[in-house]
């Protein structure tokens, strides 16, 4: 979660700084490396290859977080849109509007603010609700 609180850090800094790829770049990363540390904190079995793709591990948060209730659903939407704004920013060559980085980063800063919550709390078992 460190490389999560510079990302997050990084993409406020560039947003500041008018630099909407770069923020929703930054803002994506941070959502990214969260989701992969709720995957890992909810010990919930993830194929280690399909984890290591932008779209596997976004599957695998959806499967073994979202749709088991550990967090939102409106979370699993937010990674998606994010990945799909950084891909124009990143690849396409095509503008991203300064409101769509916004958007970006204040999501990411809720969504890491959720998944950091839900990281300090008992791990509950989703068969059960077991703690």
């Amino acid at each position: 979660m460190d490389k999560v609180s510079r990302a997050t850090s990084s993409a406020k800094l560039l947003l500041d700084a008018r630099d909407v790829d770069g923020a929703c770049n930054s803002a994506y990363y941070a959502m990214f490396d969260a989701a992969g540390a709720a995957l890992i904190w909810s010990g919930a079995p993830v194929d280690a290859t399909g984890a290591k793709t932008h779209s596997g591990l976004i599957s695998a948060f959806s499967l073994r977080v979202v749709k088991t209730g550990l967090l939102p659903v409106e979370l699993g939407r937010t990674l998606n849109r994010a990945a799909e704004i950084r891909l124009v920013a990143d690849y396409t060559g095509d503008e991203v509007t300064l409101d769509n980085a916004r958007w970006a980063v204040e999501q990411a800063m809720a969504f890491v603010d959720a998944v950091r919550r839900r990281l300090e709390s008992p791990r509950t078992d989703p068969a059960d609700g077991a703690v």
